[in-house]
């Protein structure tokens, strides 16, 4: 039989010693799921159902931050031009782009280009839930969508007293593409593969993929992709998806207490100050 050296049994005696001397802590409390009333039933006029031969996409339209890229959006689904549509352009830890009826970025609807929607005004009415503040700014959701806003402090100062207020590009947030001149949006769109606050004040964001985002990530990739392209299959707004067939779609509401809880768990577990973009807001579909 061996024997054991004395130093490393010397070693193990006091490890063990101060094992038992160490007080006990108590494993981390598991967290509480969501109640009915942490959660919210989005419009569904404001759903975008994005089937891809890759999956499902789900996307939350914000016509608060820009009204007309909504309205855009929603009347070129009604019309069909993004079914079938190719993801033409999808560069990894950025984007994929899409919406062109001719697949390769030239080309856009029949209808008049947009302005830019960059920024909007937030006054205290907007229903936007605050979670982050730092240097007179304050960062939050409106819906689903990160936003970035100056400090409503600032509102006393102000003629409307309201103050500026820009949809941040997270991960899943969709942009409207646009050519070199600011009001040149018309159909192409991308959605985010991951977070790029280089995009914030110079194009549109009109929504946040809820749902999908594994979807969005998955897209083949390329400049241009070359074919096979992955395709939107069919895109529609829930509310016209006939009853029987139609998704069961809700989201965690942020203004809810199982979402603040959330909020300062992940603000504990970070290193670093908190981004907007650490947050996620979960989301259901049945």
């Amino acid at each position: 039989m061996k024997s054991t050296p004395i130093p490393a049994l010397c070693a193990a005696l006091a490890v063990a010693a101060q094992a038992q001397a160490a007080p006990k802590v108590p494993p981390a409390a598991p967290v509480a799921a969501p109640t009915e009333a942490d959660w919210r039933t989005p419009d569904p006029q404001n759903i975008l159902v994005i089937d891809t031969n890759k999956g499902r996409i789900i996307v939350e339209l914000s016509p608060l931050a820009a009204p007309l890229a909504v309205a855009r959006v929603r009347e070129l689904t009604r019309a069909g031009l993004y079914d079938g549509r190719a993801f033409f352009r999808v560069l990894d830890n950025f984007m994929d782009q899409t919406g062109d009826p001719l697949d390769n970025g030239t080309g856009g609807s029949a209808k008049p280009d947009l302005p830019g929607e960059f920024t909007f005004r937030r006054g205290p009415e907007t229903p936007l839930v605050v979670a982050t503040k730092a240097a007179g700014t304050e960062a939050g959701f409106l819906g689903s969508l990160p936003v970035i806003s100056q400090t409503m402090d600032l509102g006393i100062l102000t003629v409307d007293h309201k103050v500026n207020a820009w949809g941040t590009f997270c991960p899943g947030v969709a942009g409207m593409a646009r050519a070199e001149s600011p009001d040149s949006a018309n159909s192409q769109f991308y959605l985010m593969r991951d977070a790029t606050p280089n995009l914030d004040q110079k194009y549109t964001p009109f929504g946040r993929a809820i749902a999908g985002l594994d979807v969005i990530r998955a897209i083949k990739t390329g400049e241009p992709v070359a074919a096979p392209q992955d395709r939107m299959l069919t895109v529609r707004v829930l509310a016209d998806i006939p009853a029987p067939e139609r998704p069961q779609v809700r989201v965690i509401d942020p203004r809810g207490a199982w979402f603040k809880a959330m909020v300062d768990r992940v603000r504990t577990a970070k290193v670093v100050d908190l981004s907007i973009c650490d947050l996620d807001i979960p989301a259901e579909v049945k």
